[in-house]
């Protein structure tokens, strides 16, 4: 008879707690995150959201993703404590890792896995130790601040290879010995105040502001003050003495002379005495004060625009304080207030570009919705009820195609408009991010697609504001959003109304030409012929104005005008040699793209009234084939929110 077999707890203990690892191993960045918490919240205080039965990219605090892969770790302002875990290490996808104003301590560990890190915060912590050396191989870093911690030792001259930079802050730290001579090409925002550093200031530096080196009283050299110079311009020995003994007497106290007049001529020379310190006094005082207020008025005007500069650049909201502005109001489209400006400051935010209109930022509420924020600058606006009406206008714009507005902040120093996010990115990435090995390229059936999708939002823009004469303005591949889906949503519409000499577009290369002199004037007619570029776009992979090599059809090397360029090797026969090279993989396509190049063209024409309307332009493209198939899930992988990963190829027009 067969024994009965007892449970055993042990292996039932084991069973289960392989079962709890392999749950969280289910997602590859679960583990190194769960020993993140183990050593930074010990006590289960502050990161209770994360567990091992949830998701990480869904429920985590602080935690984002991309591509269901760490992409964004903020953690500010907690109590967070202990050093780091070697563990953040194999976050290998970590773009962006924020824990200023905690408690870690001790040195860094190693973070040279993080290859993809753009912005590292680590400022108001206790670290300590060196220059943290691992830090150097990060080539893609764009901001790094390490202020207020306990760093020591020198800067390292190796710091030279982080050639990207934009920020470098190392101020209230006890870094000692001289400034590298470091030659950052890149960098805006610099800070080494507060520490022990000597010896003269290099010149790739003098471009800063004294703020940036005051508390190193071993520093010299512009922008401070020259080295050797001789601190005290007046010796006390040369000013003008207050003792009566500076007045010349006789000797002969017995002389009848001065007996007679002794009494008189000192009275006379005691008050002349006062008198002239008085005067003399009260100069050199005068002189003092217009000295040390110029230089104090100088002081505060740099520290105000260094803390405006740090609120943008720095902190977890790019957004002014209300308080030091006329207080304006948060206007939503769709009735329901679900967050105040209040939230927007509290929000964390990462700087997503610039644009002809502004600077667009990505922020995430305190609830964990995000949102993109854009901070409107340099706009001809005559009043708060002409900037109204227009929002108005454009909140009701609702369309498959075009960025959803969700609210609008107005205030006289201030203006932000609020939308839905894209975390696809834009066109311009997908078609000239990453151009080299490993790249998957931008298919042909996406490319039709999101043709079509931007010509349905500029159709709807032109019929929907007709009687206002509505137009988009500043179409270019910067301005094409791509949502989950693959769909392309047009953002920037309606905003060239307010376009001043300064805030104008510069996007010269999808520019009509009727719009050339004056980008303010624009119409209907001048956004098709931005959508032909656009088109151009697409088609060639080349950017509407780059430096070429030449080519076929093409006698010179220079600045390329894009339809110039395709009407040149079109009028030579070699019409084939038009199109990217990327598309060259694909069978069956040639046709297609042939009939979408001949709608490129005809909306290119120079003179407007030769070009198609926006209505037609729609039907020409959907006639080419079905055009509703799904964009490729492998085309929206090659989408990069790092400027690095394309600048070098082709710069994206402003």
């Amino acid at each position: 008879m067969a024994a009965k077999l007892k449970p055993n707890p042990t292996a039932s203990f084991f069973f289960f707690f392989n079962l709890l690892l392999h749950h969280c191993a289910a997602h590859p960045d679960a583990t190194p995150l769960l020993t993140f918490k183990s050593t930074a919240d010990p006590s289960n205080s502050l990161l209770t959201s994360w567990n091992s039965s949830s998701d990480p990219c869904t429920s985590w605090l602080g935690v984002s993703c991309l591509h269901n892969r760490v992409a964004h770790l903020i953690l500010e302002n907690s109590t967070l404590q202990n050093p780091l875990p070697p563990s953040l290490a194999s976050l290998i996808h970590l773009r962006v890792l924020s824990l200023k104003q905690n408690r870690f301590t001790a040195p860094i560990p190693d973070l040279s896995n993080l290859t993809s890190l753009n912005l590292l915060f680590l400022s108001e912590n206790r670290f300590s130790g060196e220059f943290p050396p691992s830090l150097i191989s990060l080539s893609n870093l764009y901001r790094l601040d390490l202020s207020r911690n306990r760093f020591s030792g020198e800067i390292p001259l190796s710091a030279n290879r982080l050639t990207h930079l934009l920020t470098l802050r190392l101020e209230e730290n006890s870094f000692s010995g001289a400034i590298p001579d470091l030659h950052l090409p890149n960098l805006q925002e610099f800070n080494v105040s507060g520490n022990n550093l000597t010896g003269a200031i290099p010149s790739s530096f003098s471009k800063f502001p004294a703020s940036s080196f005051w508390g190193n009283p071993a520093l010299c050299g512009p922008p401070l003050e020259k080295c050797g110079a001789i601190a005290s311009p007046v010796s006390p020995k040369t000013t003008v003495s207050s003792s009566p003994t500076a007045i010349p007497v006789e000797t002969n106290p017995n002389s009848p002379a001065k007996a007679k007049h002794k009494g008189k001529f000192s009275n006379i020379a005691i008050i002349g005495i006062i008198i002239g310190d008085l005067f003399v006094l009260g100069l050199v005082s005068l002189l003092l004060y217009c000295y040390f207020w110029r230089n104090y008025s100088s002081m505060l005007n740099s520290e105000k625009s260094s803390v405006q500069a740090e609120k943008i650049v720095y902190s977890s909201s790019p957004y002014p304080n209300p308080a030091q502005s006329e207080r304006g109001k948060m206007v939503f489209f769709d009735g329901e207030r679900r967050f105040e400006l209040e939230d927007l400051l509290r929000a964390s935010a990462e700087m997503l570009g610039k644009g002809g209109f502004g600077t667009a930022y990505k922020a995430i509420l305190d609830d964990g919705n995000v949102v993109a924020v854009k901070r409107l600058k340099d706009l001809n606006v005559a009043g708060k009820r002409e900037f109204e009406q227009q929002m108005e206008v454009l909140g009701r714009l609702r369309h498959p195609n075009l960025i959803g507005l969700k609210a609008y902040y107005f205030a006289r120093d201030e203006k932000l408009l609020v939308h839905e996010f894209m975390p696809n990115g834009n066109l311009f990435w997908l078609l000239h991010g990453n151009r080299g090995p490993g790249r998957t390229p931008l298919d042909w059936t996406t490319r039709l697609k999101i043709a079509a999708g931007v010509a349905r939002g500029l159709a709807f823009i032109h019929s929907s504001g007709a009687l206002l004469k509505l137009v988009h303005g500043n179409i270019k591949s910067t301005n094409v959003l791509i949502d989950k889906l693959g769909n392309a949503k047009l953002s920037d519409y309606g905003l060239s109304v307010f376009a001043s000499p300064s805030s104008a577009p510069k996007s010269s290369g999808y520019r009509a030409p009727e719009a050339a002199l004056d980008g303010r004037k624009l119409t209907s007619k001048s956004d098709v012929y931005s959508f032909g570029v656009l088109l151009l776009e697409l088609l060639t992979g080349k950017c509407p104005s780059v430096v070429d090599s030449g080519g076929p059809g093409i006698g010179y090397s220079g600045v390329v005008d894009l339809p110039r360029w395709v009407q040149s090797v079109v009028r030579e026969e070699w019409t084939a040699e038009v199109f990217d090279l990327e598309l060259m993989r694909y069978r069956d396509i040639e046709e297609e793209m042939v009939g979408l190049l001949q709608i490129a063209m005809a909306c290119t024409q120079a003179a407007p009234e030769q070009r198609p309307k926006m209505s037609y332009v729609v039907k020409m493209i959907e006639e080419l084939r079905g055009v509703e198939v799904s964009a490729s899930d492998d085309a929206l992988e090659s989408v990069s929110e790092s400027p690095s990963a394309s600048e070098d190829i082709c710069r994206a027009s402003e």
